[in-house]
C-alpha cells in the first residue's frame, strides 16, 4: 500500500493502477461503516484507493474541526487489511494554498437540511470532493448513506458538471442496537450512547406507519418525533420526509421517501435516515 501526501505525485501514482479504480473518500476515525465501502471498493474495482483528510473547508465557526478525532496510523492499517492500493492524505496547505480562491457552492439541495442548519458546509463539501476526483481521477466514488443529503449533492454535482465517474452510496451500517457507526459516536458520555438508538427506533416507526398504508409526510415525519419526545436526552434539529431527488418535502408521497433527522445529545450531533419503503435504495 501506497501512502501518498502531495497532490501531484498522488495523481502520478493513481495513474499506474489498474482500471476501473474506485475511491472511498473519508475523514479518517474509520469504523465498519468505511470499511464496508472499501470491501465494495474492493469488490467493484480491479483497483481501491482512499483518502484521510479532515476537510476544515466543511466545518463551521464553533464545529468540532479542533477536535474531530484523527487516528490516521490506526486507519492505514486498517486500509492496508483491506487491500487498499493508494491512500491519499493530504494536509490542508496542500489542497487550500494561501491563494486558494474558487469554490463549488451547489445549488438549491444544499439549501435545505443541513444546509439550513450549517450555511456553507456544503460548499466545502462539494469542493474538495471535486478535488478529490480531479486529483485521483476515479470511475467510481462510494459513500455512506448516512450523509443521505451529501450524496444528492455530489450526485448532482456529478451531473451538472459532466464528470466521469459514478456515485455509489452504500447502506448504513448499523451498532447491535441501531445506532448509526459514526466517528462522532465516540463523543458520546455513556448516558448518551445508551439513549441514541432512539433515532433508529423513531425511523422504524414511521416505517411502520409506511407499512399500514401512511403516505402524508406530516404523519411520518409526527411518527419519528413522537418517539424521540420520549428521550429526555434527544434534542431535535429537524425531521424531513422529502423526495430523495429533490429533498422538499412531501405532503402526500407517490413514491419513495427519504426520512431523515439530526438529534443533539449533549454537545453531539448525530445523522440517521431511512428511504421509504425499507429497502429502496438512495
Amino acid at each position: 500500500m501506497i501512502v501518498v501526501a502531495g497532490p501531484r505525485e498522488a495523481r502520478r501514482l493513481r495513474r499506474k493502477l489498474s482500471a476501473p479504480v474506485g475511491l472511498v473518500p473519508t475523514m479518517g476515525a474509520l469504523h465498519e461503516g468505511h470499511l464496508s465501502l472499501v470491501q465494495r471498493a474492493r469488490s467493484e474495482n480491479a483497483s481501491a484507493l482512499a483518502s484521510i483528510f479532515v476537510n476544515p473547508a466543511q466545518f463551521g465557526p464553533g464545529e468540532d474541526f479542533a477536535k474531530y478525532p484523527r487516528e490516521l496510523e490506526a486507519d492505514l492499517a486498517k486500509l492496508e487489511r483491506e487491500g487498499i492500493a493508494l491512500v491519499f492524505t493530504p494536509e490542508p496547505s496542500g489542497l487550500y494554498p494561501p491563494s486558494f480562491d474558487t469554490w463549488i457552492v451547489p445549488g438549491r439541495l444544499a439549501e435545505r437540511l443541513e444546509g439550513a442548519v450549517r450555511p456553507g458546509h456544503f460548499r466545502g463539501v462539494a469542493t474538495v470532493v471535486l478535488k478529490l476526483f480531479t486529483i485521483l481521477e476515479p470511475d467510481r466514488a462510494y459513500f455512506g448513506q448516512k450523509d443521505a443529503q451529501q450524496a444528492v449533492i455530489l450526485r448532482r454535482m456529478a451531473a451538472d458538471l459532466d464528470l466521469d465517474l459514478e456515485i455509489v452510496v452504500c447502506p448504513i451500517v448499523r451498532e447491535a442496537d441501531g445506532l448509526a457507526m459514526s466517528s462522532r459516536n465516540v463523543y458520546l458520555s455513556p448516558e448518551e450512547r445508551r439513549a441514541a438508538p432512539v433515532l433508529h427506533r423513531s425511523l422504524q416507526a414511521a416505517s411502520a406507519a409506511w407499512e399500514a398504508g401512511e403516505r402524508r409526510g406530516d404523519y411520518l415525519r409526527a411518527a419519528a418525533l413522537a418517539v424521540l419526545a420520549a428521550e429526555p436526552l434527544a434534542a431535535v434539529d429537524y425531521v424531513s420526509a422529502a423526495d430523495p431527488e429533490t429533498l422538499a418535502e412531501v405532503e402526500t408521497a407517490e413514491g419513495p421517501v427519504l426520512l431523515s433527522m439530526a438529534v443533539r445529545f449533549g454537545a453531539t450531533r448525530l445523522l440517521d435516515n431511512l428511504v421509504l419503503p425499507e429497502g429502496t435504495a438512495l
